[in-house]
């Protein structure tokens, strides 16, 4: 893994706002791991004594409903933090986070991290932005559900999942969810997600590559998100 002060979370997320001494802090005590697909970071319901930095790699955080399936909330991708809101409200996770692909994380204890609290208003302030973001961007996906169709929110998805993670040599997404999981991001049935994606592929929309989904017409795909 690569020193705190040359690494990508560093320059993206509440870390930028350290200085050497603290980074210097942070690598003396962390710990690296390599997260394989499909395992869990953490689970809902579990004490997160710190933050997990994402060098590589994406995952998703879900909330199991109560019909047994997992509601996607989010995706996070490398240059983020994980854990802040349930560090600074000293509560178990409420999210479970799944590796989508294979990552390298950094955990940095509690301890350390609220130690910067009093003697950095600068790192203070940045993390109470990125907790507030996400309270934002939950709140407009509650709005998503309540108020969009699923052929809403799948356009929207899909062009979340291109503006956000990018897009292969083929033009397929860079980030390749299963129709499950997909469907979880949207809330509705795997077999109805399959069906709007044919219905997108169809029409032109979209192009369907084996499990890979390419996005032909961003224009169309916007108004249809509208």
């Amino acid at each position: 893994m690569s020193k705190c002060e040359h690494c990508i979370v560093r320059e993206f997320s509440s870390l930028k706002a350290l200085n050497k001494e603290d980074l210097l802090k942070i690598a003396n005590c962390k710990t690296s791991y390599t997260i394989k697909k499909g395992e869990p970071i953490f689970e809902e319901g579990e004490t997160i004594n710190g933050v997990y930095c994402i060098k590589d790699g994406y995952c998703k955080l879900s909330k199991l409903s109560t019909n047994g399936k997992d509601q996607i909330v989010k995706l996070v991708k490398a240059g983020e933090l994980l854990g802040q809101r349930s560090m600074v409200s000293d509560e178990p996770a409420n999210l479970t986070a799944i590796a989508v692909e294979d990552m390298e994380v950094c955990f940095i204890p509690k301890s350390e991290i609220l130690g910067f609290f009093n003697n950095n208003n600068q790192f203070s302030l940045s993390l109470m932005k990125s907790v507030c973001g996400d309270l934002k961007d939950s709140d407009m996906h509650v709005v998503s559900m309540a108020q969009k169709t699923v052929k809403n929110r799948l356009a929207e998805t899909l062009l979340y999942l291109k503006e956000n993670f990018g897009t292969n040599a083929d033009n397929t997404l860079k980030i390749q969810l299963s129709r499950e999981e997909l469907a979880g991001m949207i809330g509705t049935a795997t077999e109805s997600c399959i069906r709007i994606l044919s219905e997108f592929n169809k029409n032109g929309t979209i192009e369907l590559i084996g499990k890979k989904i390419a996005v032909k017409d961003t224009n169309k795909l916007k108004k249809i998100a509208e």
